[in-house]
């Protein structure tokens, strides 16, 4: 099997049509840069060079090799200069997803510092629900992803590491009808209940509150990922939003959303956790990234409390 030594030296025998000058630039005694070229030879079938009237040429068939081992000499040194900025966080892409809720309280913090850390690195985020990353992670579109775990059953191909524990409730506008009084779920369902997706479980447990028959899933008024959309709707409307306490937070300081009382609504939290493939190893932009989701999740759950 011809090696990548053996190109180069072929290359600087074409270079310096000298074997002596040839073997000082790879640093080869002459008797061992010959048999490596006579090795060459050998493997490859091919009278590679030729002496006439004292002059070195390649011959065609060198010719023909020497123009691609300069592809695949300048490829393998491009690639060896890749992995050694690969390494030091200098070039490459980071692919990762995270959850509604994460995208609104953690990611943003996260991608200004992988930016600054990483500022070559090219990185793309998918922000979808749980079950939706899950799928991108098993066909490996995506590094890791940030999300709630609550439907994720546990499998020795999965590492999920937990981070935090975001609560939720349900929210209104200030001057919201239901604002300031205790009512019963039924009272905040017939606003309309604005929510990101939720799972078939929890959709049959509220359904339960209201008396439905649990094969029929209930159907919530909006339904949709993106958790600042659910928020502006519920400031503009009466439409009762379910969010978590640390997603509502910046509403909730400034007065404009209220935690509505909820006599009958049962306690609802969301776990996120990070999820990785188990066999795969983490770049060090996704390696640094999972850190810092593990530092501000953190950070994010003692303002929370």
């Amino acid at each position: 099997m011809t090696n990548l030594h053996q190109l180069e030296h072929l290359l600087a025998l074409d270079e310096t049509r000298h074997f002596a000058k040839a073997a000082q630039k790879v640093h080869l005694s002459q008797p061992a840069f010959s048999r490596s070229i006579q090795s060459l030879e050998k493997q490859t079938g091919l009278l590679l060079f030729e002496r006439k009237g004292g002059e070195i040429r390649p011959t065609p068939a060198g010719q023909f090799l020497i123009q691609r081992a300069r592809i695949l000499v300048l490829e393998a040194k491009s690639l060896k200069r890749d992995i050694g900025l690969y390494l030091q966080g200098e070039v490459g892409e980071l692919v990762f997803g995270v959850g509604p809720f994460p995208a609104v309280t953690l990611a943003g913090r996260v991608i200004e510092k992988i930016r600054l850390a990483f500022p070559k690195v090219s990185v793309r985020i998918e922000i979808d629900n749980p079950a939706n990353l899950l799928a991108l992670l098993l066909k490996e579109e995506i590094d890791f992803f940030v999300a709630d775990t609550g439907e994720i059953n546990a499998a020795p191909y999965l590492n999920i590491q937990p981070l935090m524990r975001q609560y939720g409730h349900l929210y209104a506008h200030a001057k919201h009808p239901l604002a300031g009084k205790t009512h019963r779920f039924e009272d905040a369902w017939e606003y309309g209940i604005a929510s990101v997706k939720l799972p078939d479980m929890l959709k049959a447990g509220l359904g339960q509150l209201l008396g439905q028959n649990s094969r029929n899933l209930l159907q919530l008024a909006l339904e949709c990922d993106d958790v600042n959309l659910l928020h502006q709707v519920a400031l503009s409307t009466n439409t009762v939003v379910a969010s978590t306490e640390l997603a509502a937070k910046p509403w909730l300081d400034n007065g404009s959303l209220v935690k509505l009382e909820i006599i009958d609504f049962p306690p609802l939290f969301s776990n996120i956790a990070v999820v990785n493939l188990s066999s795969r190893l983490q770049s060090p932009a996704a390696s640094y990234a999972i850190e810092d989701f593990r530092k501000y999740s953190t950070t994010g759950q003692q303002k929370s409390k």
